[in-house]
C-alpha cells in the first residue's frame, strides 16, 4: 500500500483525569518495564478512502473494537519501539526517530498494511512526548514510546483489512532485566525457531514474539533470562533472542554479528552499535556463526565475550549459554572490557553527555 503524504492534523484533547502528581511521583521510586503507562496517547485512523485522518492527542483509553476486528483473526499488526531520555541540562531528546519511522513502514510493507508519512509519524512521536514530559524519568531511566498499528476492519474475509488505527502510547521504564546491568543467561532451544526464510522475521510484527513466548517460557524453566533461536533450515546457524540482536568479541578484538537476510530483525541498536565499534577502529564482520563454534570458541577463549542489544535492554553482556545437556560461560561470567565500553558509548550519546558526531540524538522542541 502506498505512503499517504498529505499532512495530518492533530487534534488535542487533554486528559480530564491526569494521575495525581503524587501517585506519579510514588510511581517512579521502583519502575519496572512496560507496566506503568502515561496520561495520553496519540492516534491515527486509515481507510481505503480518506487514508489517514482524525488525528489527535487524547487520553490513554481503551478501544472499542468489534469482535470481527481483522487484529484478531489474521494478526494484521505491527509496532516500534524506541525511546525518550532526559539529558543532564534538561532536554528532552529522541535516538535515531527517523530509523524507527522507516523501519515502521518496512514492517507494514511486509505486512500489506499502509505506510504511514514519516513525518506524521515523527510529529505522532513529538506531540505525546510533549504533552507528557512530566513522564521521562530523571537519572536512568526513560521513556519508552510504543507506536503501534492493527486492522481494524469488522471481517472474516482472508485479506488485507480496509481499516487502520495507528497509536502511540508511552511508559516510563527503568532497566529491562532485573539486577540491572549484570550478565544474562541465556538458553538455545532445540525445540523452536522463530523464523525462517520467505517469513516475517524481518518485520516487527506481533505474531514474531507470539511465537516466541513458549521457547522463552522454557528459557525461563532453566533459569534463564531470554532465548536464544538457530536457523529454521539447518538449526545449525545463531540468529538472534527473543527480542535482541546479538554480538560476539573475538580474540583479535574483532566483533561478529549474524548478518541480516530476512529472518533477523534489523535492529537500530545494533546497526549502531557497529557504526560506534568501527569508529573505535574494531573490525566488524557480518557472517554467519555456528552453535558449535559458539561452545568451541568459549572453552579455547578464541571467543572473549559476548552481548545482547536492542533498544529495551540497550546492550546487555551474556554470562553463561544453556542448552539441552549443558552449558558453558563467556570470561567467566562477567561483562567484558569491550562490551562494556561500546554500552558507555551508546548510552552517553543517547543521554547527550558525549558528541554526538553522526548526528542521531533529535531533541524535542518547547520540552
Amino acid at each position: 500500500m502506498a505512503v499517504n503524504t498529505a499532512s495530518v492534523e492533530f487534534a488535542l484533547n487533554p486528559n480530564a483525569n491526569p494521575m495525581p502528581e503524587a501517585d506519579r511521583l510514588k510511581a517512579f521510586e521502583n519502575l519496572g518495564f512496560g507496566t506503568l503507562f502515561s496520561d495520553h496517547m496519540a492516534v491515527i485512523r486509515w481507510n481505503a478512502d480518506r487514508g489517514w485522518h482524525d488525528g489527535e492527542i487524547t487520553a490513554r483509553a481503551p478501544f472499542a473494537i468489534d469482535p470481527a476486528a481483522s487484529v484478531l483473526h489474521y494478526a494484521q499488526e505491527i509496532f516500534e519501539g524506541m525511546k525518550a531520555y532526559r539529558t543532564a541540562d534538561g532536554r528532552a531528546v529522541l535516538f535515531r526517530p527517523e530509523e524507527n519511522a522507516r523501519r515502521f513502514n518496512e514492517s507494514a510493507r511486509r505486512m500489506a498494511m499502509p505506510e504511514i508519512a514519516e513525518e506524521t509519524f515523527l510529529e505522532a512521536i513529538e506531540k505525546l512526548v510533549q504533552i507528557d514530559a512530566k513522564w521521562i524519568p530523571e537519572g536512568e531511566g526513560s521513556l519508552y514510546l510504543r507506536p503501534f498499528m492493527f486492522a481494524s476492519e469488522a471481517f472474516l474475509g482472508v485479506r488485507p483489512a480496509k481499516d487502520y488505527i495507528f497509536c502511540v502510547i508511552a511508559s516510563p521504564v527503568g532497566p529491562y532485566f532485573k539486577g540491572g546491568a549484570k550478565p544474562i543467561t541465556i538458553w538455545s532451544t532445540e525445540k523452536f525457531t522463530r523464523a525462517a526464510p520467505g517469513g516475517t522475521g524481518a518485520a516487527k510484527c506481533g505474531g514474531n514474539y507470539a511465537a516466541s513466548l513458549i521457547a522463552q517460557a522454557e528459557a525461563q524453566a532453566q533459569g534463564c533470562d531470554q532465548v536464544v533461536f538457530l536457523d529454521a533450515a539447518e538449526h545449525k546457524w545463531v540468529e538472534e533472542l527473543g527480542g535482541m540482536n546479538v554480538f560476539f568479541v573475538m580474540d583479535d578484538g574483532s566483533l561478529v554479528t549474524p548478518p541480516l537476510g530476512g529472518t533477523i530483525l534489523p535492529g537500530i541498536t545494533r546497526k549502531s552499535l557497529i557504526t560506534l565499534a568501527r569508529d573505535k577502529g574494531l573490525t566488524v564482520h557480518e557472517r554467519p556463526y555456528s552453535f558449535e563454534d559458539w561452545k568451541a570458541d568459549a572453552a579455547s577463549g578464541k571467543l572473549k565475550e559476548a552481548f545482547a542489544c536492542g533498544t529495551a535492554a540497550v546492550v546487555a553482556g551474556i554470562g553463561t549459554v544453556k542448552f539441552p545437556g549443558g552449558a558453558f560461560t563467556i570470561n567467566g561470567g562477567e561483562t567484558g572490557p569491550v562490551t562494556q565500553t561500546l554500552r558507555e558509548a551508546l548510552v552517553s550519546i543517547q543521554r547527550g553527555q558525549s558528541n554526538d558526531a553522526h548526528a542521531w540524538v533529535k531533541p524535542i522542541s518547547g520540552v
